[in-house]
């Protein structure tokens, strides 16, 4: 069995000792059951979501630009009016169907590049705009015919900490795959330790939810260490969850770094695959990394180095869980998937 990491005085990260090696781990695929795993993504599956869809970061917004993107197949434009707040609406133009993406915002106002149509905001010329919602750190867009549920006034953006006290960084990715695919990955974590050695170590699931959880155990419970050197590690206890049909949240509940969070938001680019063709998806995740040390105030003020470094992690991992989600699509397209 693996000891427990050394504490080293006065500074976050432990030293392990006697790391077991990778081949050597416990394996954990007789506690992964298919059916708990698929148990815990039916529920999330049923939980209401507003007809709300993360599209991206609100960086990815700045004024003066529109960013254009596409949910279940609708066009998507975006861009902030002459008081900053967030508008989005149809990405074609009405007219003659140019792309808005590419058009100039102007004092608030977006010019069609094509014929010069201008839009402000408001219905016109057969234009009419989305409900649109800039939380601080993801921009959301509310698509009634695409969701089709309870139209809510807001979206259901879960408790984070305060954009004050944490670094925020938000990493972009998209797979073939559809939405179900990642929810599902971010349900087994189980693979933590397999799968992405590189940053996690000595992971264990100390409880995960039966198969009739209520919503307030419905949670996956996990102490993991996060791997920085060879044998230097930050150890936690963290919490994942699944508020909504496309959302995981895992939470650090002890340790270094209680009350970070991060929110991977799966939004489906395309509609549902056809002709054996995968659908895709959109993964935007959102790191809120908080502290109560001294310290972490100097790691606030150089958050403008620190966001790239959290995003390429953040990428990193990616690159495997897309693959995990990635493989798991085709083998539910072809019948074969064991869960």
């Amino acid at each position: 069995m693996t000891r427990r990491p050394v504490r080293l005085p006065g500074v976050p990260v432990r030293l392990r000792r006697d790391p077991v090696p990778w081949a050597r781990q416990r394996p954990t695929w007789p506690q992964a059951r298919p059916a708990l795993i698929a148990g815990a993504l039916d529920r999330a599956l049923r939980r209401p979501h507003g007809n709300w869809y993360v599209v991206g970061a609100s960086r990815d917004v700045p004024a003066g630009a529109p960013l254009g993107r596409t949910v279940e197949g609708t066009e998507i434009v975006l861009w902030r009016d002459a008081s900053g707040a967030l508008t989005a609406g149809p990405g074609a133009c009405p007219h003659l169907g140019a792309p808005l993406r590419d058009s100039p915002v102007r004092c608030g106002t977006l010019v069609c590049h094509w014929h010069g149509l201008a839009l402000d905001g408001r219905p016109r010329a057969g234009w009419e705009p989305y409900p649109a919602h800039d939380d601080g750190v993801l921009v959301w867009v509310r698509l009634d015919r695409a969701g089709g549920a309870e139209p809510t006034a807001r979206p259901p953006v879960p408790p984070r900490p305060a954009t004050a006290r944490a670094v925020a960084a938000v990493c972009t990715a998209v797979g073939r795959c559809a939405p179900q695919d990642v929810v599902a990955n971010r349900l087994d974590p189980w693979h933590g330790a397999w799968f992405h050695p590189y940053s996690f170590v000595d992971l264990t699931v100390v409880s995960a939810p039966g198969a009739e959880a209520p919503e307030e155990a419905d949670a996956f419970v996990v102490d993991v260490s996060f791997r920085l050197t060879g044998r230097l590690v930050v150890p936690v206890r963290a919490e994942f969850t699944a508020p909504g049909p496309r959302t995981v949240v895992m939470r650090i509940v002890e340790g270094e770094g209680a009350g970070s969070v991060v929110e991977t938001h799966a939004t489906p680019v395309t509609g549902p695959g056809t002709g054996g063709r995968p659908p895709r998806t959109a993964v935007v995740e959102a790191v809120l990394a908080a502290s109560d040390r001294n310290g972490f105030a100097v790691a606030r003020r150089l958050s403008p180095l620190l966001r790239p470094l959290m995003r390429r992690a953040a990428a990193r991992l990616w690159r495997d869980d897309l693959a995990y989600a990635e493989r798991r699509w085709a083998l539910r397209a072809a019948g074969r998937f064991p869960g």
